[in-house]
């Protein structure tokens, strides 16, 4: 794989709609690939959807089980030997963002190591040119949907800005149910030179109007963000956006952070806000704020910024109303012990697997039955800076 280079120059020229046709073209001349599948992790985080038909292949696989789900899982890759070939499973990913996996047949008697460091820098290329093709074709955007998205739900993915990102200083992941039908609830995140800035957003009603709601506040939060102003700041020019169109009838919960990547210090408005919890070592504790008025609730509200910091080994979990008032049949709510427990339980989960466990944790708790509201876990393990 010596001329990984030359691959990476053809997937940029290439037409948006081919880079898997790039890529098997590249592995079939390079080292022999007898086939290449390229699958994306569908909405829901529980199937890898392949993305152009191949033939003899399933359209999807399960992640859980699955050899390709296991790369995937691992981040690391999986090689499955067999009489007619060894195929290799090698995660696509880019930043800490899990996209799916790329699965090569190679041919019986090829060691696949020697190849694998090269395979891996190319999915990493990949994953890139797939964010940027994005742009241009749905063909990317369409497998990974294992079904039909709302309207509400469709605007509510077009402002994430991904599922799990990562750096030296802090790993962070979050998810989503129903993830093809969601509502009011959100997040965003931007890391600059110094900062992580992050917010944990939970729109009033349902459907298209907690959809469009939602889409106010968060781009008048990124508005303002981009404009350079501070965190309340930011909050109370989101405040007014939202409260001139709907002059107090609906509003918006919202979680701004502002995380310092060199000392830990982190800045928080709380604005009616969803909420957080902290698992240093063993113990779990709510991380309490000062409770300021949601943002759309009245006219020029002033926000006051609230500060505390976090260590190195520091686990937070965000979670939205959906989650923490969840009641199980017995009537207690989630956010009571339940959730604590919960995430002690998976203190050895990497972050990007913690919160599908835990919204595994919140069904059961619920009896099974779908939940009433929907519900948003973010995960943020902290590192610390240089």
């Amino acid at each position: 794989m010596d001329e990984i280079a030359d691959v990476e120059q053809a997937l940029r020229r290439a037409a948006p709609h081919q880079l898997t046709r790039v890529v098997e073209d590249a592995l079939r001349e390079r080292c022999g690939a007898l086939r290449v599948e390229l699958r994306l992790a569908d909405y829901g985080l529980r199937r890898l959807q392949l993305v152009e038909r191949v033939p003899g292949a399933d359209p999807s696989v399960p992640i859980e089980g699955s050899p390709q789900g296991r790369a995937f899982g691992a981040q690391e890759p999986y090689v499955v030997r067999g009489p007619l070939a060894d195929v290799a499973h090698l995660p696509v990913t880019v930043r800490g963002d899990r996209l799916g996996v790329l699965s090569v047949d190679l041919p019986p008697g090829t060691d696949p190591r020697p190849l694998l460091p090269g395979l891996l820098q190319l999915c990493e290329a990949l994953g890139h040119e797939i964010l940027v093709a994005e742009r241009d074709t749905d063909l990317y955007v369409l497998a990974r949907r294992a079904t039909r998205l709302t309207l509400a739900a469709e605007m509510q993915w077009q402002l994430l800005p991904g599922r799990s990102c990562s750096r030296p200083e802090f790993a962070l992941a979050a998810h989503l149910e129903p993830a093809y039908a969601i509502f009011g609830d959100n997040y965003d995140w931007s890391v600059s030179e110094g900062r992580l800035t992050l917010t944990v957003t939970n729109g009033m009603g349902e459907g298209i109007e907690a959809a469009l709601l939602t889409n106010l506040a968060i781009n008048a939060l990124r508005n303002a963000r981009r404009a350079g102003l501070g965190l309340a700041d930011q909050a109370a020019l989101a405040d007014q956006a939202v409260y001139a169109h709907y002059r107090g009838e609906a509003f918006v919960a919202v979680l701004l952070l502002c995380f310092d990547l060199a000392t830990g210090e982190v800045e928080a408005v709380d604005a009616g806000s969803p909420r957080l919890w902290r698992l240093r070592g063993q113990s779990v504790d709510p991380v309490e704020f000062e409770a300021q008025l949601p943002l759309g609730m009245f006219e020029e509200t002033a926000y006051a910024p609230q500060r505390f910091v976090v260590r190195p080994g520091d686990r937070l979990l965000f979670g939205s109303d959906g989650v923490y008032d969840a009641v199980s049949p017995a009537g207690e709510s989630y956010g009571h012990r339940a959730l604590a427990r919960a995430l002690r339980g998976t203190r050895l989960l990497p972050p990007t697997q913690v919160p599908q466990a835990m919204l595994r944790e919140l069904a059961v708790h619920h009896g099974g039955s779908p939940l009433d509201d929907d519900a948003l876990v973010i995960c943020l393990d902290w590192h610390g800076g240089g």
